[in-house]
Order: C-alpha cells, then structure tokens, then sequence
C-alpha cells in the first residue's frame, strides 16, 4: 500500500503555535508530511530562510512523522518532488476561504492529481497569525503563549527582550 504523503508548505515567518497545531492534526492524518518552508518573494521575512527551517524543525520535533524542508517556487511541484498527494491548508476566517478557494482551483489545473485537504483552525488559534507575533515582538510585547519554546527564544534573540521599534510590522505571513 503507497504512502499518504501530504505537504505543508508555508512562510512561517515565525511558526506559531497555531502552525504547530496543524501540523500535529495532519500528522495523525498522514503517514508522512513534508513542512516546505517556502521563499514568498512577495514577503519580507524577519527570519532568513535557513532560520525559518531550523525554527519549524525544533517546534515539529516531537512528531516521527514530519520533516521539514525549504522549497523555492510552485507548491505543486514541491509535493511532486516529495511524492505526496496532498496539500495541506488551514483556513482561520472567511478571507481565507476565498484566497484558498482560488489557489485550490489554479492548483487543480497545475496538478490535478493532488487533493488540497484543508484545516479549519483551532478556535484556541483563530486570531493568530505570524504577522500579530511580529507585531507584538515589535513593541515589546511577551509572545511565549503563541509560539513554540524555541520560536520565543530566538524572537528574544533576534528583537532582544524590549522587541524591536521598526520594520517587523510591515511583514506579511
């Protein structure tokens, strides 16, 4: 029998808790997943790539099942490359939905052959997103509750304890 083999792919600029969750959810779904830390040239990152993967590789460390890698360019080939048939997505709101429907359907006609299975959101993780954790280490703020053990000292390391005044708001996930 073939292995379910989903990918993951995103920024993560920086992983979030909420990010950890489904990749907890699609580990219990899938033989395997295969987290692409992605390079969005449309994306200013506040971690570099190599950092991002390092970061995503820490907070999936307790998952056998899940390992991380980058990938540069269309998601669809990524999976290919990784042999999966899914592509993993989490939906927080109705925005979401719109932009995932519309990616889904491109993706359909890239590669038919792989099924997009989405995730709504936890409820604990509807209002997170790694631009807010940016926004909140900009100013300062603590950000442990919302972001893996790791994630939250290399924030610390990155910003410092009193965060960092400029450019990290202007960061999109």
């Amino acid at each position: 029998m073939a292995q379910r083999i989903a990918v993951y792919p995103g920024s993560f600029d920086p992983p979030t808790n909420g990010h950890v969750d489904i990749v907890l959810r699609a580990a219990r779904l899938f033989d395997r997943v295969v987290v692409g830390v992605g390079t969005n040239v449309s994306k200013r990152t506040l971690f570099d790539t190599d950092e991002r993967i390092e970061l995503m590789r820490g907070a999936c460390a307790p998952f056998a099942n899940v390992e991380v890698r980058a990938f540069d360019g269309l998601t669809v080939e990524f999976a290919r490359a990784c042999g999966a048939g899914f592509v993993i997505r989490g939906i927080r709101a109705l925005s979401d939905f719109e932009f995932e429907f519309e990616m889904a359907n491109m993706n359909h006609q890239l590669a038919p052959e792989l099924e997009m299975v989405y995730f709504m959101t936890s409820p604990e993780y509807l209002f997170l997103s790694a631009s807010r954790v940016k926004e909140l280490v900009a100013f300062g703020a603590a950000v442990d509750r919302f972001v893996p053990a790791n994630v939250a000292k290399a924030l610390v390391a990155h910003h410092g304890k009193d965060g960092l005044r400029t450019g990290a708001t202007e960061a999109k996930d």
